[in-house]
């Protein structure tokens, strides 16, 4: 099997799963960068998108990266992608908050908080991605938490 550009490309979510250390980290930071970059990004009619058609393009470009590389392969990095936009989700657009969104997201996903951890193990690229949209999930919801106890 052979994974081509566009796979490759959006897999390993812009090429950072290729990066030989991190790849989970540098996948986050791509997604970040995006939100941050791209005016309007941070708009749930855009965000929530995103988020769906990654997350199912993901399940089905997972199990090819499987195939290729082995079980939940580092080089797959599209669950990251999902995870950190998923944290960002419903935010104030603001570096201060996006920084503190990437921290609690990275750290929750490696974690895996039950239920991500029992996701992980789904078979495919189902599970690649699952783990990290709960892991999301989680980050998101301390997030708004940390919103709500400081009251930016």
């Amino acid at each position: 099997m052979k994974l081509n550009f566009v796979e490759k490309f959006l897999g390993s979510g812009f090429y950072t799963g290729y990066i030989p250390f991190a790849s989970g980290t540098f996948g986050s930071l791509a997604a970040l960068l995006i939100y941050l970059i791209i005016p309007g990004f941070e708009k749930p009619v855009i965000l929530i998108p995103a988020i769906i058609i990654f997350t199912f393009y993901g399940i089905y470009v997972g199990s090819k990266f499987e195939k290729v590389y082995g079980k939940d392969p580092a080089e797959c990095t599209i669950d990251e992608v999902v995870g950190m936009w998923i944290s960002l989700l419903f935010i104030p657009k603001l570096l201060l908050y996006a920084v503190v969104s990437f921290f609690i997201w990275r750290a929750l996903d490696i974690i895996k908080p039950p239920p991500a951890r029992q996701l992980e193990k789904l078979h495919g690229g189902l599970g690649i991605m699952m783990d990290d949209v709960a892991a999301g999930i989680y980050a998101l919801l301390a997030v708004h938490l940390i919103l709500v106890i400081f009251k930016p």
